[in-house]
Parts: C-alpha cells; structure tokens; sequence
C-alpha cells in the first residue's frame, strides 16, 4: 500500500507547501464495519472503496498517502485473489502510498505474502480500533519523513554539473563520467561535434577536481597562427623574436597548479605536437630563445570535433600524443541524438533570453515542438541557441512559432517510415513523459498537471517506460 506522500507533499523542494489535510483510502465492502472506521478515523479524510475497481478508481482521484485494505474483496470475499490483485494495482500506480492490510484471524501466511509484495504493514482481525489506528497513524509520519528524504535527496542532486542540461541517457552518461575522472589527476580528451559542450565538460572536470581554486586556462589551437601558438603555449625570452621586448610566461605556465584546457587538439601542427608530447612525458617547458627547464604541475584536458584515428592514419596527428592525452575520453553526443534534450533546452533558452530582453514569452505551439524534435541541428546546442535567442527577439506573438524559429515543420511521412499506431503511441508517450518532467524541474506536481494526469498515473508510466522513478 505504497505511499503517494507526494499526493500533499511534493517531491520538489520549490513546490505547495504540505497540506494540512491527511487522505485516508479504506478499502472494504462491510458496511458496518466502514461506519465503525469512519467514526474512529475522523480526524482524517476518509474515502471509502468496496472493490478493486472502486478502490483503483479513489486511488487516482484523491491519491491517498495511506490506504487500509482488506484482502477479502468481492467477487473472492471469502479468498485473498482480489485483494492480492488490489495490492499490486496500487502499488503499480502509486509505489509510495503505504499500504496496511487486514487479515483474517490467524492468517500470517497470507499477512506476510502482502508485506513481501510491498504492503507497508498488515493487521488482523478482529478489529480493534485503537490499535489500528496507531498503525495508519505512523504510516502517516513514516510516509512525510520519507517525502522529506526524497525532496532533499532531489534538491542535492538535480544539477550534477554545473551549466549543464540534458535528460537524455548519452548526456547522464557523460556526466557520470566526468564526476568520476574529475578527481583523478589524469590527462582527459572530450570529444564531439561544434556546438555539443566540450568547453562545459572541460570546466566540470576542474570545477570538481582538488585544482578547482586554482586557474583554469582555455586556449584554442585552431584560432591561432601556427607561427604564434608556440610562443602562446611555451612563453618566449626577451629578444627571442622580433618584438620579443621581454620575459613572457606561456599558457602552461600560467595554468601552473590549474588545469591547461586544449581545445581543437586535431588543429595543432606536427611540429608543435612534438613538444607538447615532451612536455607531458617530462613535466617541464623550455620558453623559446630559452634554455632553462621549467617545472609545472598542470592538469591537461584536451577537446576536438575531429576523429583523432583518421588524422593518424593520414599523418596528420601523433600516435603516441594521442595515446598521452586519452587517458581517459569523454564522449558527447550531438543534439539530434539527445533524446528529449532538444525541448528541454528550449523551453530554458526562451526563459533566459526572454528575461534578459524584456519579452514575456509564454512557450512554443506545437508545430514549433515538432520542428524542433524533427530538425537535424549540425550546428548543435550553439545553434539552438542563436536560433531561440533571435526568435525570442523578433517573434510578435506570445507562443513562438515554427516559422519564428525559422526552421520547417515536417509531413507525417518525411522519413519515410511506416510506424504502427502502438509504437507512434509508445514514442510519443516516452517523449512527453521525458519533457514534462524535465521542464517542471522534478516537481511531480506540475508534471503531473503538464500531462492532464494523477500522480498515481505518473508513476505508472514512467515505470512503464523504464525512465526510472520520479523520486530518485
């Protein structure tokens, strides 16, 4: 008889606060015995069910934080089926909910079958009140200090890293991944298309490791002259090149006791890579025009958008340098394959850049969800970015539109595939279910509400599509 204290205390941290109201569901088809239960659970809002249907029916109308149950239920009174099969409905729909079952007299059997099918606690026949009622009554109080464990829980660990966004399997993998190498003093290579976030990734892997007080030093490899990179990574002596009017530390010296973050790796000239493979064997750099060996204690993360084994195989890049800076490899994937991510970062694009620009802008309709679910996006987050950012600028209406967007939204049949009617079902159940609980940032409430479903209901479907339970 699970516990749905989320039914008056929400799971998120931000949300209603808990009402005062305590919801009893009692399912049990004596009459006699209700108007007894009624009279001594008064201090509560007591609903009452005679069957399984009507108990599954209460169930997502009111969502009790604890139900009483009797197993025998008509049509099986005077056996357990109906109520085993009540038991597992609601604990199905509303895995939380506590769930107290009464029994026949001397029935420990079937007593402890429902407490190892999830009842929270059983009692048997006959019936004395006072005793039952210190049952419901610590139900209630368990059920709220779990809901209480579950919404601290949610508030530690909603945002892993910092500036990053995704729901998607790809992007918690990443994340995971990062959290676990980052206090590791090793060399990280991220890799991924322009536009997926390898400068995030980069700054999450110092911001969580022991070097996060010291600086963290970006330099790109492929937005520099090949004649001035060296000089920029190494430093140079006074007089070492014209212009050279003094002593000027490198990059790698300046990130002394930070991290060294590479970007576009693949860019950088041979020549220049066989020096940085010698500062990462040997630890030391010799500025240029210099002679001196210099120490440093730097952490090295390196990124590129290019495949690394390719430029090997035409010469074009190091083996034994790619070996030094994979130690370990982050892989990102590009938006189109970020499932759900695409509305997520939508919906918090257009409130970011409706409140920087003044424009009170209430969402997208649903040809600008489709485009947006449909498009390829090369260009990734970065594109998605420019493209909400201009639309939450220019567009006239409060809902922003497909066109708005600028982009187009595509037939039915655009791909191609014939999809049978459970599977296009299935889809787009699994997506909006994903959306919905993203964008109401784990409060189940407003997801719930976003839906047009219970709470109850909720918890089925995500259960059903293996997104994991809401209050984890």
């Amino acid at each position: 008889m699970g516990l749905m204290s989320e039914t008056v205390t929400p799971l998120h941290p931000a949300a209603e606060p808990v009402a005062e109201t305590r919801s009893l569901l009692i399912v049990e088809d004596d009459k006699g015995l209700q108007k007894q239960l009624k009279w001594c659970f008064s201090d509560y809002e007591v609903v009452f069910a005679s069957d399984r249907e009507t108990a599954i029916a209460q169930l997502r109308r009111h969502e009790p934080v604890v139900v009483l149950q009797d197993l025998g239920l008509p049509p099986d009174a005077e056996g357990v089926s109906e109520g085993f099969a009540t038991l597992r409905e609601t604990l199905e729909l509303a895995p939380h909910t506590k769930v107290i079952v009464v029994t026949g007299n001397h029935d420990k059997h079937n007593a402890v079958k429902a407490v190892g099918m999830g009842a929270y606690d059983f009692y048997s026949k006959p019936v004395d009140t006072d005793v039952l009622a210190l049952l419901v009554d610590r139900a209630f109080h368990i059920a709220e200090l779990e809901a209480q464990n579950r919404r601290l829980a949610a508030a530690s660990g909603s945002a892993p890293i910092e500036g990053i966004i995704g729901v998607s399997e790809g992007m918690q993998k990443a994340c995971r991944r990062v959290e676990k190498v980052a206090p590791l003093d090793v060399t990280v290579l991220v890799l991924g298309e322009s536009g997926t976030g390898k400068e995030l990734f980069a700054r999450a892997v110092h911001d969580l490791s022991p070097r996060a007080d010291r600086r963290f030093v970006a330099i790109n490899c492929a937005a520099i002259p090949e004649n001035l990179l060296e000089s920029e990574l190494f430093g140079y002596e006074k007089g070492a090149f014209t212009g050279a009017h003094k002593r000027t530390p490198g990059k790698i010296e300046v990130a002394e006791g930070g991290t060294l973050f590479l970007d576009e790796i693949g860019d950088m000239p041979l020549a220049l890579q066989a020096k940085l493979l010698r500062f990462l064997q040997e630890r030391v750099v010799e500025r240029l025009g210099g002679r001196e060996e210099i120490p440093v204690d730097v952490r090295v993360v390196c990124a590129t958008n290019q495949d690394l084994k390719e430029l090997i195989d035409n010469n074009a890049f190091r083996e034994d340098l790619f070996y030094r800076i994979s130690e370990v490899t982050v892989d990102l994937p590009p938006l189109r394959e970020r499932e759900g991510d695409v509305v997520v970062l939508a919906h918090l694009l257009l409130d970011r850049y409706g409140l920087e620009h003044g424009q009170n802008r209430r969402g997208y309709s649903a040809d600008a969800l489709h485009a947006l679910e449909a498009y390829d996006w090369p260009g990734n987050v970065r594109e998605l970015e420019n493209k909400v950012k201009t639309a939450a600028i220019m567009a006239e209406g409060g809902l922003l539109n497909a066109d708005d967007l600028g982009l187009r939204v595509p037939d039915d049949d655009d791909d191609g595939l014939m999809l049978n009617l459970r599977t296009v079902r299935s889809r787009a159940e699994r997506n909006a279910l994903q959306q919905a609980l993203a964008i109401a940032d784990g409060n189940i409430s407003k997801a719930a509400e976003t839906l047009g479903v219970s709470r109850p209901t909720l918890y089925g479907l995500v259960e059903r599509h293996g997104l994991g339970k809401p209050a984890e």
